[in-house]
């Protein structure tokens, strides 16, 4: 770089240009930095700022929170001549609190950067260990990617951290210390040496220039200081208890057709229902409605007579025909968000014919019957080969599916349509399920040995 190149750099305005500006809520932010170059060493580390003493944060650039703080500590003060000591949970007195805690270990084991346990445990924070992300599920199932952790960077929604101070009335500090290096002198560059310092709104620096005198650098510039951002409302925390109710919205399904063909509707809206009959109106759906839960069988399980999603929602269905799929009216609107009423909408038809002969009797008649469906009774003589097997045989005929393979055995169902892909998928997992999972090792002791074939050897014959 050229002597302008370099004084433009060591100005730093690019880095105080991104430094202030306002990320969208929905966005990630950078909380945790450190960026080491041969021209360079940015660092930015966050804290977490009680509300009521933001002038007292901003009267200084430097910072209030420093790596390797934050940890439990004790403070030694005497009260009427006795000495007390007082256990200080982040090891001050002053109220800050770390957002990212540095982890140390003298050497003898590998040091990281781990997330407060406090916002992960608020926001109930799933950790994918193996990507280093955390995830947040939403009450209809539905994940979200909160933070990125990585080994000299942590990101963490926008949304999540306003949400987070604002139930503890605290602002984000975003400390940052950027300094860049030249190859140049100070007189080369035409900089004097000394600090300048500035403040606007809620962010406050120092920008110093010296001569390093080192090594093959010269001069350099430290940019020093802090920016705060204030947090959100409570009620738009999301938190319970102090969140603000919105009013559950519902959506109006066909229930029938009138004398001139025209759909007739009826809403969902349990205060509706509550007054009336129509709760137990049979309401109607492609069998398609099904495909989206059974595309995702790590979320959902679609079973005999019912569909869940993790420990989070269930509705009882009669998913007992050919052609279709059908549940009660007012299950719908008790049972389901308004978005997955919405998606439930978009496969609604009028009705025809009735209900399931196996519906009547579990709904209406409260009686224990099995269902007639093969997608149902093959997953129920499943699991009854296997007990048997294991009490006959002290061995499984068919070995317990490998983790990786398991959607196979949830997703087994008679296909919604005729195409050849649903086909195919249903073959390859019949054959994952049966074939592939065979206990060859047993079965083989069974036949003589100059007698044996392996299972792959059989394929090739056939």
């Amino acid at each position: 770089m050229n002597v302008g190149d370099d004084r433009e750099r060591l100005s730093q305005k690019q880095m105080l240009k991104i430094l202030r500006q306002d990320a969208p809520i929905n966005e990630m932010i950078t909380v945790y930095l450190s960026d080491v170059d041969d021209q360079y060493n940015h660092g930015i580390y966050c804290a977490l700022i009680p509300s009521g003493g933001i002038e007292r944060i901003l009267c200084r650039p430097a910072w209030d929170l420093f790596h390797g703080n934050g940890l439990p500590g004790s403070e030694e003060h005497y009260k009427n001549n006795e000495k007390r000591i007082e256990y200080l949970r982040y090891g001050t007195s002053n109220g800050v609190e770390p957002l990212v805690i540095d982890r140390d270990f003298f050497g003898l084991h590998d040091k990281y950067m781990e997330i407060s346990e406090e916002f992960r445990l608020f926001h109930r924070l799933y950790h994918d260990r193996k990507l280093d992300h955390f995830i947040k599920i939403d009450d209809d199932g539905n994940e979200e990617l909160v933070a990125i952790v990585e080994t000299n960077r942590i990101q963490i929604r926008l949304k999540e951290i306003l949400q987070f101070i604002a139930i503890k009335e605290m602002h984000l500090s975003i400390q940052f210390d950027c300094r860049e290096y030249s190859k140049y002198s100070l007189d080369e560059l035409g900089i004097e040496e000394g600090g300048i310092d500035g403040r606007d709104g809620l962010i406050c620096w120092r920008l110093y220039y010296g001569d390093s005198g080192f090594g093959k650098h010269n001069a350099f510039s430290r940019l020093l200081g802090k920016r705060l951002l204030r947090p959100t409302s409570k009620a738009k925390s999301g938190f319970r208890g102090f969140a603000e109710e919105i009013p559950k919205q519902y959506v109006d399904f066909i229930t029938g057709i009138d004398e001139n063909g025209d759909e007739i509707t009826h809403s969902s809206d349990l205060d509706t229902l509550a007054n009336s009959d129509a709760y137990l109106t049979l309401v109607h759906f492609r069998k398609q409605v099904l495909d989206k839960y059974y595309q995702q069988p790590s979320r959902y399980s679609v079973r005999d007579g019912a569909l869940y999603c993790g420990n989070l929602w269930s509705i009882q269905i009669d998913n007992h025909h050919d052609d279709k799929v059908c549940a009660w009216l007012g299950d719908l609107g008790r049972d389901l968000s308004y978005e997955e009423q919405l998606h439930w909408r978009a496969h609604n038809i009028p009705p025809r014919g009735g209900m399931s002969e196996t519906h009547f009797k579990r709904q209406i008649l409260a009686e224990f019957t099995d269902s007639d469906r093969l997608e149902h009774s093959f997953s129920q003589r499943y699991q009854e080969l296997a007990k048997k097997c294991e009490k006959k045989l002290g061995w499984r005929l068919l070995l317990p599916l490998d983790k990786r393979d398991e959607h196979y055995f949830k997703c087994i169902r008679i296909p919604a349509t005729d195409e050849q892909s649903d086909f195919d998928e249903l073959v390859l997992g019949l054959t994952k399920i049966l074939i592939d999972s065979l206990n060859e090792s047993q079965l083989n002791a069974l036949i003589p040995e100059n007698q044996r074939k392996s299972l792959s050897d059989c394929n090739k014959i056939v």
